[in-house]
């Protein structure tokens, strides 16, 4: 059946790949009630169908009337489902071998396999939902922290668009006026006021455009995270202190210098923000050839870090292996810590050989000392010290923040023609150009290639 995309019903599973207790296949277009007709066996032979109730029964093959599962199934009539259109879902047993069978009967039946986030893209198309909300959806799927899933969760219930909306009715409204004054220039009434126009632009699109772009970078960091490497020389703690602030046994830890032979990671919630951290080998001079090759991928990382922790063993005096790897390090945003407090107490190295270097936290690893003071000041650190912002209607993503600084400098041209007494004509152009740069967050004039981008960054079943 070759049916065109539009009218194409879709089908998937929706649920992770893996043994459950529950697998959901959903089904989403014209024909999803007659492929449920179809297939499904009520209990109830008196079954209607009504919309949004289960019905609990068997998936059977139509030829033969074999029983693949035993399930519960819903149909959602259109248009108060995800997609606007009617949708059913299918709970089976969370077998994939079962959810594959069912599909592949679905499939068979006039149902097409669905695209990574196409029940999404049709929510979009079908006016359900603005752009902005369906890159919430994935946001909250790949979400990291609990604070990454409010400020998505945040986004879905439509932050960031009724943020933007008010911005692009005022430019309507302003746009509409130098129209007219463009159709009717030999009015003897000013029909536009330039010094109103002015201060409404500031007021209303200006300031607004740059809040959002102040909150765009936080936004980003509470979304993707950062990356910090521990770096030091070999035996200085790294190991342990990876350990320490995991709270797990990650990493293995000896006595013995360049036991980390390669970088071992792992995703940390710091306060709401998403961290890998990373332990590097110890870097020095004159190592074996394996080791040479964990030294250099510790280089590369550090040059890659958001944030580099330079991780100095307070039980020894500050060596020429510190200086150069303290020359290597000093160009990345540096944390400065002095490990094995429990050892060397208040004698603590001498860091004025480390020419620049800033004050020093000191802390313990292995007897985790100090731990949580290191993880608030790595939050400082990421956060450029305050975790203070407007949190509604953040732009969290980079195409978002691309469009924004876009409509800004439109908007910048605008004040320019305003200011230097140009034509409406002028003005009329960099006031669509910012429009149409807000409406692309939206998703009122955005491109197909865009879409597929966006919407090829979901799962299957979404």
């Amino acid at each position: 059946m070759n049916l065109p995309y539009s009218d194409a019903t879709i089908a998937a599973i929706s649920t992770p790949v893996g043994a459950g207790g529950i697998g959901i296949i959903r089904i989403s277009g014209k024909l999803a009630l007659p492929i449920l007709a179809r297939l499904f066996r009520p209990k109830d032979t008196t079954c209607s169908f009504a919309s949004h109730r289960l019905y609990y029964g068997h998936i059977c093959q139509p030829k033969g009337g074999k029983i693949l599962d035993e399930v519960l199934a819903v149909y959602m009539a259109a248009p108060h489902t995800y997609t606007r259109e009617d949708v059913v879902e299918i709970h089976c047993h969370g077998s994939f071998l079962v959810l594959q069978n069912v599909l592949e009967l679905i499939l068979a039946s006039g149902a097409v396999l669905a695209s990574p986030g196409e029940f999404t893209r049709r929510a979009f198309l079908n006016g359900r939902i603005d752009l902005t909300r369906a890159e919430a959806v994935i946001d909250i799927l790949s979400a990291k922290t609990r604070k990454g899933v409010d400020l998505a969760q945040e986004q879905l219930s439509g932050a960031l668009y009724r943020k933007i909306e008010p911005i692009r009715q005022s430019l309507i409204h302003m746009r509409a006026l130098v129209e007219v004054a463009i159709d009717f220039p030999d009015e003897d009434v000013e029909i536009v006021d330039h010094r109103h126009l002015i201060e409404q632009l500031a007021l209303e699109v200006a300031v607004p455009i740059k809040n959002l772009l102040g909150n765009a970078d936080r936004g980003k960091l509470y979304r993707d995270g950062v990356a910090i490497v521990i770096a030091g020389l070999p035996n200085v703690g790294k190991s342990s202190l990876l350990n320490a602030i995991l709270q797990e046994e990650r990493a293995l830890v000896t006595a013995i210098p360049g036991t980390t032979r390669d970088s071992i990671e792992e995703i940390i919630d710091i306060f709401g923000v998403p961290v890998r951290i990373i332990d590097t080998a110890g870097i020095r001079e004159n190592a074996g050839e394996v080791e040479e090759l964990g030294i250099q991928r510790a280089r590369e990382l550090i040059n890659k870090a958001d944030l580099v922790v330079f991780l100095i063993d307070g039980s020894r005096e500050v060596s020429e292996g510190d200086q150069r790897l303290y020359q290597q390090v000093r160009h990345k945003p540096l944390l400065p810590v002095i490990n094995k407090i429990d050892i060397c107490g208040e004698n603590r190295p001498d860091l004025s050989l480390l020419n620049g270097l800033g004050g020093c936290l000191a802390i313990s690893a292995k007897s985790q000392l100090g731990i949580d003071e290191l993880k608030q000041a790595l939050f400082r650190a990421v956060t450029s010290g305050s975790d203070q912002w407007e949190e509604g209607g953040c732009a969290p993503n980079v195409r978002h923040k691309q469009a924004l600084l876009a409509a800004h400098q439109a908007c910048e041209r605008v004040f320019e023609s305003l200011n230097s007494g140009l034509t409406n004509d002028l003005i009329a152009v960099d006031l669509q150009e910012c429009l149409d740069r807000l409406a692309e967050i939206v998703g009122e004039t955005t491109t197909e290639d865009i879409l597929d981008v966006i919407f090829a960054e979901f799962c299957l079943g979404k």
